[in-house]
């Protein structure tokens, strides 16, 4: 991930929305849906990154962090996806908000035995949000531009250096 990036209008919204929803939040459910709706009014276009930025990377998806608060509740990372990038099947550390900025990204779910349970579009505009457990999945753009998304996580990426909790090679997941 790069380093993080000078606070612009639409990050300090962002930022601020954040703050405000995890003021009463009293666990990492509550805390993902009041960041999930505090952000939908507040999301920002592609533009919040510089066209370099925008660029991602050929050999995959490129992470930003573009915040993290001082007392280490949240980051703010944005991730860009070229066509047929993918993660791999993956948990994280801490609850999690989504919101397209660009792009699709086709997300799949995984039950615990890494079982296919759901699939889905994430269309520029919408915003989800997870927290764990039950929040094992894979990402890929499966449309023909890149793709863009912000993720909130409720930690300091900086100080723990990736959202994932576990990967996973499951010789039977599909694809």
């Amino acid at each position: 991930m790069t380093a993080i990036i000078t606070a612009t209008p639409a990050l300090t919204d962002v930022t601020t929305a954040v703050r405000a929803a995890l003021r009463n939040a009293a666990d990492w459910d509550e805390a993902a849906r009041a960041v999930a709706d505090g952000l939908r009014p507040v999301l920002p276009g592609p533009e919040l990154l510089t066209p370099e930025q925008r660029l991602g990377d050929p050999d995959g998806p490129t992470g930003h962090v573009l915040h993290a608060e001082p007392d280490g509740s949240f980051s703010v990372t944005a991730v860009i996806w070229r066509p047929g990038q993918t993660t791999r099947i993956h948990d994280h550390i801490t609850w999690c908000v989504v919101g397209v900025l660009q792009g699709v990204e086709h997300e799949e779910l995984f039950d615990e035995h890494l079982n296919r349970i759901g699939a889905g579009d994430n269309r520029p505009g919408e915003v989800n949000g997870f927290a764990p457990p039950g929040d094992i999945h894979r990402i890929v753009n499966t449309g023909t531009e890149t793709a863009i998304s912000l993720h909130i996580y409720g930690t300091d990426l900086t100080r723990v250096g990736s959202s994932a909790r576990r990967y996973y090679e499951p010789a039977h997941a599909e694809k």
